[in-house]
């Protein structure tokens, strides 16, 4: 069997290369017309950070997995065609703001109708709004060998940062598909790629409708986790309660359950916002108005809470942020990845360069020139937490990487203009330790 994956992307990079890892009799190719990011992919320094990535990488490539900008050579030879690209909101047009924008995927249908001969199973990898694949068989049916296409979902369920040991430990795998006999046979010949290594009870089957939203659905509830805790964590800043402890009180609740009850900044990379936006999207079209503001809440309460946290650090500096200089500890919209997409960091520090602060960035993955193209050319870039924070009038912990926690900060303080101020966006400090050394401190959802 040959497997060939278009986009060489967080998921379709990740997914591939466990699929070769614990498939070895399969030849799998990722493949983009991206020159740079397939060579990264080559490299000793893979496009995207992930803990354990580079070694899955490394075991298989040149062997059974391959990266290649050879998109027609490899899409033709395949049994299997993975699709794996974008889908970012649309910033144009009917459903501009909500709505995804699924060019990208249609690119990649006429390419295969294009190039292919003989039957395939094609795959949506990508996140996709409800009935996508009638889009892609409607491509398919414009061609004549249409018929010999079974287009089937699905969706990935990956946590970055975590996405090596979802996908050797993933939760369920879904797969969606017609109920025709051609349809199950191709689900089937995709259940057993994946029961190589994920045991079968863990794999669900459904038809093609049910898995695409069922992704929708799952983004939506956890980033509705998120708004929740933080909304409930200005209650606790307003009435002395600590949001740590109340998170924690009804996480014993088995109906409740502790994950995603973390009071932060506000969720980011690219799939909540995103995922919700397009299911208000799905709501309004079918006239379903409440149920559409129901989730633009979630949403809203995002934006919020940053605009909630960014207001604290500017009353806390007296109301003016003029030729002070701002460290910000973390720029990836979480820990242990290189992904800035929709981090709260972005728009924090936009804020507080329209308030005349002088922004210092410290992240162990993000690059420079990202950083910069994200907030302004005036930001400076420091090699270190401890350079971000000499001489800052405040140190900002916008993202939860392990380091921060192990920081020395009686060192830090001293670097720093008296008073200094530290606020930990993420709940991950020591607050009376901190105000111990002397630092005035500040945590989302504690008085």
């Amino acid at each position: 069997m040959k497997i060939c994956c278009i986009g060489a992307g967080y998921v379709g990079g990740p997914t591939m290369a466990m699929i070769a890892q614990k498939c070895p009799d399969i030849e799998v190719a990722v493949v983009d017309l991206n020159e740079a990011r397939i060579a990264a992919w080559n490299s000793d320094a893979l496009p995207v950070y992930e803990p354990g990535l580079q070694e899955l990488v490394e075991q298989r490539r040149d062997k059974n997995l391959f990266f290649s900008t050879e998109v027609k050579k490899h899409i033709k030879a395949a049994d299997v065609i993975f699709i794996s690209v974008g889908t970012p909101t649309k910033s144009y047009g009917i459903g501009a703001g909500q709505a995804a924008e699924l060019g990208y995927v249609e690119g990649c249908a006429r390419m295969i109708a294009e190039v292919c001969e003989g039957p395939k199973i094609v795959i949506e990898k990508s996140t996709v709004p409800v009935r996508t694949a009638e889009l892609i068989k409607s491509v398919f049916e414009g061609y004549e060998k249409g018929h010999l296409f079974e287009i089937l979902s699905n969706p990935e369920f990956l946590a970055e940062g975590t996405a090596v040991s979802d996908l050797e430990n993933p939760d369920r795998v879904l797969i969606g598909g017609d109920s025709t006999e051609t349809g199950q046979k191709a689900v089937q010949t995709v259940v057993d790629i994946y029961n190589r290594w994920v045991p079968r009870e863990n794999i669900i089957t459904t038809n093609v409708w049910s898995s695409e939203l069922s992704k929708l659905v799952a983004n939506a509830f956890l980033a509705q986790r998120v708004s929740s805790i933080n909304a409930i964590s200005a209650v606790c800043e307003a009435s002395g309660a600590d949001v740590d402890e109340v998170a924690n009180a009804i996480g014993k609740d088995s109906r409740i359950g502790p994950k995603f009850l973390k009071s932060s900044v506000g969720f980011g990379g690219s799939c909540f916002q995103k995922d919700i936006l397009n299911l208000v999207y799905l709501c309004e079209h079918f006239g379903l108005r409440d149920v559409a503001e129901y989730w633009r809440q979630v949403i809203k309460i995002n934006d919020y809470q940053r605009k909630r946290f960014t207001q604290k650090v500017i009353h806390s500096l007296y109301n003016t942020l003029q030729g002070k200089r701002v460290a910000v500890l973390g720029f990836a919209f979480k820990k242990d990845t290189n992904d800035t997409r929709e981090s709260a960091a972005i728009y924090i520090c936009r804020d507080l360069l329209e308030e005349g602060a002088d922004i210092v960035v410290y992240d162990p993955q993000v690059p420079a020139e990202e950083i910069k193209a994200l907030t302004s050319d005036k930001v400076q870039i420091a090699s270190s937490a401890e350079e971000a924070c000499d001489g800052a009038h405040a140190a900002l912990v916008l993202t939860e990487w392990d380091a921060f926690k192990e920081l020395d900060y009686s060192a830090i303080y001293q670097s720093m203009v008296k008073p200094a101020h530290i606020f930990d966006g993420r709940n991950i400090l020591d607050l009376d330790a901190l105000e111990t050394i002397g630092f005035k401190a500040y945590g989302i959802g504690k008085a």
